[in-house]
């Protein structure tokens, strides 16, 4: 308890006087911003400043801070440490830097900033990066929402038709939302959504404070636990634990909302202090989960599964089914988004006017096919959840990288102190290689060609030099880019 309560201190405390600083380093001023310069009536609309932050808050949050934190705290109480800090010099950080440099480029979506600031080449990259991952997004969100409505508030088998029906009700409104004006569906659904996640975390907290700490699992073995599976900490906590810590998912949100903030000066509190409360939302839920595993629940629970008995643990049956359908809410507020995004993303890629509203329904047409494809093998193949959250869980730290990168690029060129992106960047460099070059899903190299040097497959040695050496790669490239292309990203015109 006195580390889960140190762990919020660091980031009430650590984040308003971080927060400060990175205000301080970007230096918001008085100048029109895209919402009042562009209004469109469609993406770009003045909102007022309570409603940015809910609806931000909302975008960002989606079941990573619950589901990710769950499976985090099996590592051990350094979760407690680790999610705040990672959310104050990394996660709160990778929102406002993002969110105010789209604000200064017109309200731009990441892949033109990243045009603008990285060049042609890493723009490819990340172009196919960044859709790959609003389309698992989007089919994530489809996916657990819809398992959690029909399997906690139905009380129903998840493997029953009735899944279907679910899931298109989830979609149909994923349209409505992608196609309609921000302000006309989202601005207006959102301020209760908001209301139903607030309450049901601050339930979840108050059932954990009550509780004393009494049942939290002791720490006899150390701040680090063995995982139960033989995971290891480095990378995997960080990639698991993503929402909570950093998501490059956030910046594909903060450029929506970049267009509908009025005041630059709004910008801390919108993006970094956003990203402060889902850092927040993820250690409540993890003191959940290391409460009930303290009390006997088997360490082997699903995260999903977990959600419900955390939930009527702390709150009863209907505070319980009341905090359970604020965790379907997260999901559904980012999934949405999700979509928005990249019909915004293609819109720029390929100049369609998105004011016409034949165009923006064609657009999403495209967007949703191969959405309902991905979700249908999902659902239909064993394990093909699993392998979905996989590759999501990798694709959404690799993002944050290349933003991170951006970022630094901007500071540089701009004579900034470029350093709080880049050391960042740098450990997640090294946190995205090293998993992908070991997992299955990736290379995995020990297994494959371990044997030669008579490296067991669950070691990461190989894997841990290759991320080293990306990651000394990544300290030196980014600046010297910087550098290179000085004259032409202050050049050039969005």
């Amino acid at each position: 308890m006195i580390i889960f309560l140190v762990g919020m201190a660091i980031l009430i405390f650590g984040g308003a006087f971080y927060g400060k600083f990175c205000e301080k380093v970007f230096e918001p001023d008085d100048r029109e911003t895209p919402a009042v310069a562009m209004a469109d009536g469609v993406d770009y609309v003045a909102m007022k400043p309570w409603k940015n932050k809910l609806i931000e808050l909302l975008n960002i949050a989606g079941t990573g801070p619950i589901l990710g934190p769950i499976q985090g705290i099996l590592f051990g109480p350094i979760a407690f440490l680790t999610i705040p800090i990672g959310c104050v010099i990394a996660g709160s950080l990778h929102d406002y830097f993002v969110g105010m440099i789209s604000m200064r480029n017109g309200g731009a979506q990441v892949p033109k900033m990243m045009y603008k600031f990285m060049g042609k080449g890493a723009t490819r990259v990340y172009t196919i990066i960044i859709w790959i991952l609003m389309l698992l997004t989007g089919v994530v969100f489809i996916y657990t929402p819809g398992d959690l409505i029909v399997g906690d508030v139905l009380g129903m088998d998840v493997k029953s038709s009735v899944i279907w029906v679910v899931y298109a009700v989830i979609l149909l409104y994923y349209v409505i939302s992608t196609i309609f004006p921000i302000d006309q569906i989202i601005g207006r659904v959102y301020p209760v959504f908001g209301a139903v996640l607030i309450i049901s975390a601050i339930g979840v907290f108050g059932g954990v404070m009550m509780d004393g700490g009494a049942s939290m699992m002791d720490l006899s073995s150390g701040l680090l636990m063995q995982h139960p599976t033989g995971q290891s900490f480095i990378p995997v906590f960080f990639i698991t634990v993503a929402c909570g810590i950093m998501s490059g998912f956030h910046g594909s949100q903060a450029t929506l909302i970049s267009r509908t903030v009025k005041h630059e000066k709004e910008g801390r509190h919108t993006f970094y202090t956003m990203m402060l409360v889902e850092g927040a939302i993820a250690m409540v839920w993890a003191a959940g989960a290391m409460t009930l595993f303290g009390r006997g629940t088997g360490m082997d629970t699903g995260a999903t599964q977990m959600v419900g008995i955390i939930s009527r643990e702390f709150m009863g049956n209907i505070g319980g089914l009341f905090a359970i359908i604020g965790v379907i809410v997260l999901p559904i507020t980012s999934g949405d988004t999700a979509f928005r995004a990249l019909r915004l993303m293609i819109a720029e890629q390929f100049n369609i006017d998105q004011k016409e509203a034949k165009k923006r329904v064609t657009l999403s047409l495209i967007i949703f096919i191969p959405a309902i494809a991905i979700l249908f093998y999902a659902k239909s193949s064993p394990g093909g959840f699993n392998l979905l959250w996989r590759y999501f869980g990798f694709t959404n730290q690799l993002v944050a990288v290349f933003a991170l990168a951006m970022i630094t690029v901007y500071l540089k060129t701009n004579g900034k102190n470029y350093m709080i992106s880049l050391l960042p960047g740098t450990f997640y460099t090294f946190i995205v290689f090293s998993y992908i070059f070991h997992e299955k899903i990736g290379f995995g190299l020990e297994a494959r060609i371990g044997r030669i040097f008579n490296i067991p497959a669950t070691s990461y040695v190989i894997s841990y030099v290759l991320g080293v050496i990306c990651a000394v790669l990544f300290f030196w490239l980014v600046p010297k880019l910087a550098v290179k292309r000085k004259d032409t990203i202050l050049n050039y015109k969005m």
